[in-house]
């Protein structure tokens, strides 16, 4: 009688086993339906130990050890087709042959790339290569007709009673069909039986249709992981760059660039283009963040161009006031189709033309998501469904959410992005507790990021959107060398050179006295007086009186609620602004007393007359909010310009008797009463006594600090002397540019040099009406000006804010000043950026700075008092840039003149698609086949070298891509700890030469390489069913609604549709709109009833909750690669 395997009673593998391993047996005959490379595992010992026999195919007497027939791979039918009308040729040498054992060789490859492999599988594979090729084991496919059959022949020809014994049934040569499910399989011993189905087999094998693919097997294992042949590690690591750069490499053969640009562009600024036009298209903007001088704007204007030439479309440039007529050169230059606005105009984009394509200039004066003038720009973006072009060469400034605020002018808060802050959710312990922690956050949306503080998470975004490299960078990999001098160079299509100059910092180091101005400045006694300011202007809501403001109208109520929402960051800034300024210029810091007392003084005489307060923007920053002014804005004049100052004077006074202040006061209160427009007004009477008496103090401290430094002498101002004995000496006939921080500090260097005598000499502050025509004067070639201008009409010295330090070319000159230090090094990159530019002919550009003679220690301790002092109420916020910034070091390099301290920092700054492509680029241009080697390369290879990190750090990199195509490259340790996911740093250690040596494979790799994947499977997995806080608004509509069924059972109230939202709201995230449209009817306490008409709408309009069906299925990740790294 049959035994039966069925896999669950009895293994299928127990009765393979016995009948192969049973005395006698000589040869094996295998026939199933599907095969499984690994699945050879089961039986791969027990065929190394059978002899094998000679046996009859056709006429030919052969020696056979196994035979395995394969009846379910198939060619398509077409190519079957050929194979039938081509019975009568030699089938072996057909090209359809040849077609059709491609593609099933193709079927078999991509076993070995999905799942994991083990060290099992490893060995299993190997001796199947070798048994192949020994000619132990043959393959064949039956092509004839499907053939699912399977059957499994055991011969024993010394065996007069049983010389075959049979197993036939269901289960393939595969893991599942042997051990993992259930089957039904019988086993044959009767002579009879057996025979008739070993001349079925015998038929079927024999049959012409039968092709024989061992060669291809063997050729598919030794090219797959499971080699026996070492991996150079350098191939690992080109294969890691290949996948990494495919993004790069896409856009590059996707377009092409207009014909105006082809002989315009560098070969690293043609590659921006490509790869930014491919990432709009994608994902619907992009940002191009190379640093100052590698020509972002040309880049921009060729992807405009790039756009109109693709879609017949629009383009609006938004860009500061002061970069518009640069903008407009460069418009009529390339004949784009575009407009160019203001960054500070009010757009009314629902009466606007269409613009498919939007490019923000220097879009990090855009990182303040709550400016009117954000909103505005937002809102047009959305409203025509624009793409969006970022340039800026700053994308970063103190907080990531400098970069989160610039993307979400295009990318919706709870838009999929595909990826998720992985760095940060590893940090909590995981999807589940980011969930617990975050409920109303999808995981995957910009929103989630912005929990993150983990740079690595940030890379892994900008990684979408960023284009950017750095100067080194261009050196590097764009750059030769120039044969004669050493120097690097880009060359333009006439044959020109542009070398790059190296920076050289400068210190100026003028002579103080004690007790002299600059020194006053200085003092400890300025120091407490500035600590010791209240600014009650920007604390107002803290002086309101609650039984009065009981009396308000609704306008004024909302007036009195807004009064708190940013008046403490209002605070912060003008806080340190009195700092800034005080290390700008006396007159300066004075100016900035001046217009406080002023304004104070404005509120004690409004507060006396029982007249309204003006607060103007007050609960906000200013938009547009930039050192080039005083916080006040324009209001009051600059007390420095009398008559008496116009001429020769040697002292600018400043008001010291508070009654002046408040004439004064009175006179600017009866000009501003009338305007509502820019000015909001609340009846002073709303406001405590504690209010005056806080603005009178304030102005009893300030006109001490006033007294303090005394009145102003120009003549005395050794820091000015020495920027005229420079010009006037030093440089005497060469073209600088002198930056301040300040309009005031711009004006007064400005009239000071005028009056010594120095000429051509010209100012640009955020004030000047046409600075692009000031800059062309200043600086003609670099700004290709068509006439020649003679000498005498240009301008050898230009002082300037930092309102030049963007977008404009300055490299006629080589010489940048820095009139006072910015608390934040990137200003001072910029600056020199301004002149370090292509097409700089000087071999070395000087950036002066300006210190006191006696030493950089006071300018140090004093910015240490003032970090102190602001750092010790947690209330305080610092500036538009971290507050010191941790500058000491760079102070202390530029005092002493150390090359280097006003450079770039490179590292991790270049985007990641641009660095792949660069080393896959460089590889291939050296040795061309590597184009063919490398994307040939079986996915889940590996390879071993020497680990140059910290030996604690031995262990395996995983590089696998994620079932919707995002890359995950993980780093363990041999204790399966995570070292790092950041691709950046992980793509630097595995950068190695061709002549790495391939070192033994670590025991565990294979096991690191499954912990890897499983973390990333871990990653992707969606969680549901997470409320969180009781406070948040998706806890309480659950809440209320879920309590609402359950009170109405069984009525009309109660549907199906409802009933699915509530599920929805539990087991999902809701969209941001959702989240505000029910946050607000929970504020109004609308009626249940109301809400749960809402979701029900919002559900049927896909407007509830971000569902994602992709999420619900089950994707394994694709191994690429891996490397092992030993100590």
């Amino acid at each position: 009688m049959a035994r039966i395997y069925d896999n669950i009673d009895l293994k299928f593998t127990k009765g393979l086993h016995d009948i192969i391993s049973n005395y006698g047996v000589k040869r094996l005959d295998f026939c199933v339906g599907y095969f499984n490379l690994r699945g050879w595992n089961m039986v791969v010992d027990e065929v190394d130990k059978i002899e094998g026999a000679e046996i009859y195919e056709g006429d030919v007497k052969i020696h056979r050890v196994c035979r395995l027939l394969i009846g379910m791979h198939r060619p398509p039918e077409d190519i079957i087709r050929s194979l039938y009308s081509n019975l009568k040729n030699n089938l072996t040498d057909s090209e359809d042959v040849k077609r059709f054992k491609r593609q099933i060789a193709a079927e078999f490859r991509k076993q070995l790339t999905v799942g994991i492999p083990s060290k099992t599988d490893e060995t299993t594979l190997r001796k199947l290569s070798t048994q192949l090729k020994e000619g132990k084991v043959v393959v064949k496919l039956y092509l004839k007709e499907p053939l699912h059959a399977k059957l499994y022949l055991a011969h024993r020809p010394a065996d007069n009673f049983s010389s075959i014994q049979a197993i036939m049934g269901s289960s393939n040569l595969t893991y599942s069909g042997l051990t993992g499910q259930g089957e039904l399989n019988a086993e044959f011993g009767d002579s009879d039986s057996a025979e008739k189905l070993a001349n079925w087999f015998n038929d079927r094998w024999e049959d012409r249709l039968c092709v024989d693919i061992s060669a291809e097997l063997i050729e598919i294992i030794d090219d797959s992981w499971a080699s026996e042949k070492s991996i150079l590690p350098y191939y690992i690591y080109l294969k890691t760059a290949y996948h990494l750069s495919q993004e790069a490499r896409n856009g590059i053969s996707e377009y092409n660039l207009p014909v105006e640009f082809q002989n315009e562009l560098f070969e690293f600024q043609s590659t921006a283009v490509k790869l930014a036009a491919r990432h709009l298209e994608r994902r619907g903007g992009a940002m191009i963040g190379d640093v100052v001088g590698l020509g972002k704007t040309i880049t921009a204007c060729a992807v405009a161009k790039v756009y109109e030439m693709r879609n017949a479309c629009s383009t609006l440039i938004i860009c500061p006031a002061n970069l518009q007529s640069m903008w407009k050169k460069y418009v009529v230059k390339y004949d784009l189709k575009a407009d160019i606005v203001s960054l500070s105009k009010t757009l009314n984009f629902e009466t606007m033309k269409y613009y498919r394509l939007v490019i923000v200039d220097e879009s990090h004066n855009l990182r303040n998501n709550e400016g009117s003038r954000y909103r505005n720009i937002r809102d047009l973006i959305n409203y025509h469904g624009s793409k969006v072009l970022l340039l800026t060469a700053t994308p970063y400034n103190k907080d990531f959410s400098d970069l989160s605020n610039q993307l979400k002018l295009f990318i919706r808060e709870d838009a999929d992005l595909g990826i998720q802050p992985e760095a940060y959710i590893r940090q909590l312990g995981g999807t589940r507790e980011f969930s617990k922690k975050h409920a109303e956050d999808y995981i995957r949306s910009i929103k989630a990021f912005e929990r993150s503080n983990e740079p690595d998470d940030w890379r892994e975004l900008m990684r979408l959107f960023l284009v950017r490299r750095t100067r080194t960078f261009i050196k590097d990999n764009y750059a030769p060398t120039d044969e004669f001098n050493g120097r690097k160079y880009l060359q333009f299509n006439d044959g020109t050179r542009s070398y790059f100059p190296e920076r050289m910092p400068r210190a100026i180091k003028f002579p103080t006295k004690d007790n002299d101005q600059f020194n006053r400045l200085y003092s400890q006694e300025m120091v407490d007086l500035m600590s010791a300011l209240k600014l009650p202007r920007y604390g107002l809501s803290q002086h309101i009186d609650t039984e009065k403001s009981n009396e308000a109208n609704e306008t004024e109520l909302q007036v009195l609620e807004n009064l708190s929402r940013a008046g403490v960051r209002m605070m912060g800034f003008c806080r340190t602004n009195f700092y800034k300024r005080l290390d700008s210029s006396g007159v300066s810091f004075l100016i900035s007393l001046y217009r406080h007392i002023l304004r104070n003084s404005l509120y004690l005489y409004a507060i006396d007359n029982k007249l309204p307060l003006p607060i103007g923007d007050e609960g906000n920053l200013p938009d547009g909010y930039s050192e080039d002014e005083d916080l006040e804005g324009t209001l009051f004049e600059n007390p420095t310009e009398t008559k008496e100052e116009n001429e020769l004077v040697d002292h600018i006074n400043f008001h010291t008797n508070s009654d002046d202040y408040i004439e004064k006061a009175k006179e600017y209160y009866q000009t501003i009463s009338g305007n509502t427009s820019k000015i909001r007004w609340i009846d002073s009477r709303y406001f405590k006594r504690s209010l005056k008496l806080a603005l009178k103090k304030d102005c009893d401290t300030l006109i001490k600090m006033i007294e303090l430094c005394g009145a102003w002498n120009p003549v005395t101002d050794q820091k000015l002397n020495a920027l005229a004995d420079m010009i006037t000496k030093e440089h005497k006939h060469e073209k600088m540019i002198v930056f301040t921080q300040f309009s005031d500090t711009a004006n007064y260097v400005y009239k000071q040099l005028k009056k010594r005598g120095i000429g051509h000499i010209a100012c640009v502050t955020g004030n000047s009406e046409n600075p692009t025509h000031i800059v062309e004067r200043f600086s003609p070639i670099s700004n290709n000006v068509k006439t020649d201008m003679p000498e005498k009409d240009q301008y050898r010295v230009l002082i300037a804010t930092d309102v030049l330090s963007e977008g404009q070319n300055l490299q006629d000159a080589h010489i940048i000043v820095n009139f006072d230090l910015p608390w934040a090094i990137i200003r001072l990159i910029q600056r020199a950026g301004r002149v370090d530019r292509i097409g700089q002919s000087a071999e070395e550009i000087y950036c002066y700075s300006f210190f006191p003679a006696e030493g950089i220690e006071k300018i140090i301790k004093l910015r240490r008092r003032l970090n102190d002092r602001i750092n010790e109420s947690a209330s305080i916020v610092g500036g538009d840039e971290i507050f010191f910034e941790g500058n000491e070091q760079n102070l202390i390099d530029m005092y002493n003149e150390k090359g280097g301290s006003i450079d770039e920092e490179d590292d991790g700054e270049v985007d990641l698609a641009s660095q792949a492509f660069q080393i896959w680029k460089t590889a291939t241009e050296a040795n061309p086949l590597l184009k063919t080697i490398i994307p040939n390369m079986s996915n889940v290879v590996y390879s071993t070298k020497r680990n140059t990190d910290s030996p604690l750090k031995e262990g395996v990199i995983t590089y696998a891509k994620t079932h919707d195509g995002n890359d995950m490259l993980t780093w363990m340790n041999s204790k399966k700890e995570v070292v790092t996911q950041s691709q950046h740093t992980i793509l630097n250690i595995l950068s190695c030469s061709i002549d790495e040596p391939a070192l033994e494979p670590l025991d565990n790799h294979h096991e690191l390489v499954e912990k890897s994947v499983s973390l990333i499977q871990q990653q992707d997995v969606r969680t549901s069913g997470i409320l969180g806080s009781r406070f948040s608004t998706k806890y309480r509509v659950f809440t209320l609604l879920d309590g609402y069924c359950k009170s109405n059972v069984n009525t009309l109230f109660v549907t199906d549709e409802l009933k699915m939202a509530i599920d929805d709201i539990y087991n999902y995230p809701l969209f941001e709109n959702a989240k505000y449209i029910l946050g607000q009817y929970l504020k109004r306490g609308a009626p249940v009833m109301e809400i749960a008409e809402l979701v029900v709408e919002l559900r049927k309009n896909d407007e509830l909750c971000i569902i994602n069906d992709d999420e619900n299925k089950h994707k394994d990740p694709q191994i690429i690669c891996s490397m092992g790294l030993r100590n």
